[in-house]
């Protein structure tokens, strides 16, 4: 695979990156190491890139869980969204790179990917269709106003990063849970289980140009299917020990999926 290093600048001093034997360097002489699956680790201190983010275990689950296409019809949507588009696009806080391969297939893109879990852009980068980095959102080393589209997928949403990111004209894929996405695993747990609002973000300078909903329905095949999705909720750390406990005994679970799908342009200087 042709490696697309070229939008990527050194962490330590902005400055471009070129190709090395093995490694990504600047110009002063800062050196990024490209690991043996090919992807840069561009976090200024590798210790973070080591203990932030989700850890390895969290990581695996959400592959496997995945790779059995529960989240299949999402992944289709985008990869429908992108099929007649061409040029850059970045995937913001990738995981695991399920959504971020999927992209990289059509020809007519040039995808990145990055995470700031460094097992979670090892897992990607095993997955192959674009250029994975491990980077801090809060300051992504890239070259600013150098992507056409970006994609965000269920992490914080940080409008003055992804302006710096986009070029002008540039468009901002989000994605949010539905009203009633994974109600099933709510009714499982919860006494009173409630609905998401679908609320989206609130723009300064983005501005809103469309909203799409994707809705299925799953079922979980089996215990480690139901925990694993369980944990790639924000549910899972809010619940109790004994509300948790409730899905200990359960076999299969049908539940709908439910995603809101909205897109953002930042708007030509």
């Amino acid at each position: 695979m042709t490696r697309h290093f070229e939008l990527l600048r050194c962490p330590v001093c902005g400055g471009e990156l070129f190709p090395a034997e093995h490694c990504l360097r600047c110009s002063l002489c800062h050196s990024f190491d490209v690991a043996k699956e090919g992807y840069v680790n561009l976090m200024r201190t590798h210790r973070r890139g080591d203990t932030m983010g989700d850890a390895k275990q969290a990581a695996r689950f959400r592959r496997d869980f995945l790779n059995k296409g529960y989240y299949e019809p999402l992944r289709s949507r985008l990869v429908e969204e992108f099929a007649h588009r061409r040029g850059t696009v970045l995937d913001i806080c990738c995981g695991e790179g399920y959504y971020t391969s999927a992209l990289g297939q059509n020809p007519a893109l040039t995808v990145y990917g990055f995470d700031l879990a460094r097992e979670m852009v090892r897992l990607a980068a095993k997955r192959g269709g674009a250029d994975y980095f491990v980077a801090n959102l809060a300051q992504l080393p890239v070259q600013e106003g150098s992507f056409d589209y970006a994609v965000h997928l269920f992490a914080p949403f940080q409008e003055r990063a992804f302006v710096r990111l986009l070029q002008p004209g540039g468009r901002l894929y989000t994605v949010v849970p539905g009203r009633r996405h994974l109600f099933g695993l709510k009714q499982a747990v919860y006494d009173r289980p409630y609905e998401n609002d679908e609320t989206l973000p609130q723009t300064q300078v983005l501005r809103p140009a469309g909203r799409w909903k994707v809705c299925s329905q799953i079922t979980l095949a089996c215990p480690e299917d139901i925990r694993a999705v369980f944990r790639m909720t924000p549910y899972y750390y809010r619940t109790s020990p004994a509300d948790r406990q409730k899905l200990e005994g359960l076999q299969t679970l049908t539940t709908e999926i439910e995603f809101v799908l909205a897109a953002y342009d930042r708007p030509e200087d």
